[in-house]
C-alpha cells in the first residue's frame, strides 16, 4: 500500500537523482576548442566556488557578490575564459540580491532550457566556454523587459570602456 509520505519520498529521491545525473555534465559545450577542458584542468584554473557555478551549474548565495555593489564603468567577463559577457550600461539593481542586465553583449552568450527545479527556466551560458552564468527571466526593466540574473561568481569585472 501506498501511503502519503512513501509517495512524496520517492518523489523527492527521484528529483535529486534527476538532478544529480543533470549536474554531471552541467557546463555547454565549449564553442571554442581552447576551452574545451577536463574538469581537472577546469578545477586548476577555476577557485571551489566559481567551479561549482560555471561547470557545476550552482548557485551562490544571494547578496553575497561583491560585483553587486560595482557601478563603475566597464565590462563583465566571463569568470572562465574571459569572453565579454556584460556592459555595465545594461546592469540595473534587481533587489534580487545577484548582478542582474537587461541586456548581455550580443552574441556572447548562449541560452538552454532548464527545468531541474521541476519548472521551466532559461539558462544563460557562456557562448565560447560553456560555462554556467546564471538564468534570465521575463521580468525585467525596459527596453529587453530581461532580467538576466547572474552569478557574481561567474564574471569579472574588467573597468573601462563600457
Amino acid at each position: 500500500m501506498i501511503n502519503r509520505r512513501l509517495l512524496l519520498v520517492s518523489g523527492a529521491a527521484a528529483a535529486g537523482l534527476a538532478w544529480i545525473g543533470q549536474r554531471a555534465n552541467a557546463a555547454a559545450p565549449a564553442a571554442d576548442p581552447r576551452y574545451r577542458l577536463t574538469p581537472a584542468q577546469w578545477r586548476k584554473r577555476l577557485s571551489d566556488e566559481a567551479y561549482a557555478v560555471l561547470r557545476e551549474e550552482a548557485t551562490e548565495r544571494p547578496g553575497s557578490s561583491a560585483l553587486l555593489k560595482e557601478k563603475r564603468a566597464g565590462i563583465f567577463t566571463c569568470a572562465g575564459c574571459g569572453n565579454p559577457v556584460f556592459s555595465s550600461k545594461t546592469k540595473y539593481d534587481s533587489g534580487t540580491g545577484w548582478p542582474s542586465f537587461w541586456a548581455a553583449v550580443p552574441g556572447s552568450t548562449g541560452k538552454a532550457k532548464d527545468t531541474k527545479l521541476g519548472f521551466e527556466r532559461v539558462e544563460e551560458h557562456c557562448k565560447r566556454c560553456g560555462g554556467h552564468l546564471g538564468h534570465v527571466f521575463d521580468d525585467g526593466p525596459k527596453p529587453t523587459g530581461e532580467r538576466h540574473c547572474i552569478n557574481g561568481l561567474a564574471l569579472k569585472f574588467v573597468p573601462g570602456k563600457a
